[in-house]
């Protein structure tokens, strides 16, 4: 199946109060859990998952804020968050890392999430099982054996 007979473009999604939007207009290029500990404390979970995209490919409406995790960093992280009800939808990166990662839970259409790896293992909670590729921290490939992973399993 080819990714785009599975996801149907655009992708659409939003804050939980609805006031904050989006649509991605291109294919994501790859999807994976997050174990590192700022994503569990951003998530309120055991992990983030995120949706790797073009940043030019994602189109907001409604008002948001915005904050930026090492803002004076080359590779400062900014994460946009809806303005009334505070849930992040999407982090936008700088430097090496310039494209966008969608928080997947954000999706209105969840049915067809199935990360293909994961990242920051060395912090996962001790019941999380993984699957998929792993890495102990950040996949030093610049995410290339995720993307293929993920063109892999929608091309299948």
């Amino acid at each position: 199946m080819s990714p785009s007979s599975k996801l149907k473009l655009p992708l659409q999604g939003g804050c939980q109060c609805g006031q904050l939007r989006y649509k991605v207009s291109e294919l994501p290029s790859t999807l994976y859990c997050c174990h590192c500990t700022e994503c569990q404390g951003q998530a309120s979970s055991a992990f983030g998952m995120s949706l790797r995209v073009s940043s030019d490919s994602v189109k907001l409406t409604g008002e948001y804020g915005s904050f930026f995790r090492d803002e004076g960093s080359p590779n400062a992280v900014e994460g946009v968050f809806c303005s009334k009800c505070g849930s992040r939808v999407v982090h936008r990166g700088r430097g090496d890392d310039a494209g966008a990662s969608i928080k997947a839970g954000s999706l209105d259409d969840k049915s067809w999430l199935e990360p293909v790896g994961h990242i920051w293992t060395k912090s996962a909670q001790k019941w999380v099982k993984l699957d998929g590729l792993t890495y102990e921290t950040q996949p030093d490939d610049n995410y290339a054996t995720l993307i293929a992973a993920f063109k892999a399993k929608f091309s299948a």
